[in-house]
């Protein structure tokens, strides 16, 4: 069933109600009549399954058949700090890691990181990034849209993400793969994790040691080094496995 984000206001204990946008795109663009099911989320871990019972050009009307409160969300917050990539990429990296689970996403912009963006720029840039999570969530129906949060400096995120219980760091000089999986073995339910990535050129060591400083695990991901919108998607996928139900 398609899955839509609906205000809990919107939700009675019976009945919901669908406005906005989303009513053209269900009554003219997916062309759906009463009597055909369809799937809510408040937004907060909780879904329904539902039957439309009327449509105007102002709202769907809905029947709650269902409540479904295990949703589809990991058991445990990672949030993905990414540092600025070039062009077009950060779309793809919030597409992909909120397909996987992430629970928010912070723009770093660190030392290498080649796109700077003025303030004027920066919040259209994050109502469009947060527009696209919106868009992948409801794909991948996710119970919740992951954030996207204002751009930050690389100090003000690690601060941030200082009292996280796991922060992974991949680094192209950290040790062999026996740390990492030793690390990734720790995971568990419950647990707020935090992903560091660079940008194109990776980060400075001034960077680097800064993060140790703030007990950050340095991980290796391989041998071979991975482009900065392949990275993420790399421990998230490892993340997802271990933690999912």
């Amino acid at each position: 069933m398609y899955l839509f984000f609906v205000e809990k206001e919107n939700i009675r204990e019976q009945t919901a109600r669908i406005t906005g946008p989303d009513v053209n795109h269900i009554k003219n663009v997916l062309r759906m009549k009463p009597g055909m099911g369809i799937r809510i989320s408040d937004g907060e871990q909780v879904c329904y399954n539902c039957r439309i019972t009327d449509l105007s050009d102002e709202e769907v009307l809905l029947e709650l058949l269902e409540r479904d409160e295990d949703g589809t969300e990991l058991p445990a917050q990672i949030v993905l700090f990414q540092g600025l990539p070039k062009g077009d990429k950060m779309e793809w990296v919030i597409q992909k890691n909120v397909e996987l689970g992430v629970s928010r996403i912070v723009p770093v912009a660190t030392r290498r990181s080649v796109v700077r963006l003025d303030p004027k720029k920066a919040e259209a840039k994050v109502r469009r990034w947060n527009s696209i999570s919106e868009s992948a969530a409801k794909q991948s129906k996710r119970t919740v849209i992951p954030e996207v949060a204002p751009v930050m400096t690389f100090r003000e995120a690690v601060d941030l993400a200082a009292d996280f219980d796991c922060k992974l760091f991949p680094y192209e000089n950290a040790e062999g793969m026996a740390y990492t999986r030793q690390v990734l073995s720790a995971v568990e339910p419950g647990m707020r994790i935090a992903v560091f990535i660079g940008p194109e050129g990776g980060f400075e060591e001034e960077e680097v040691s800064y993060a140790r400083e703030k007990g950050f695990a340095l991980l290796s991901l391989g041998r071979r080094i991975l482009r900065t919108e392949t990275a993420g998607m790399c421990l998230l996928s490892e993340l997802m496995l271990r933690l999912e139900k």
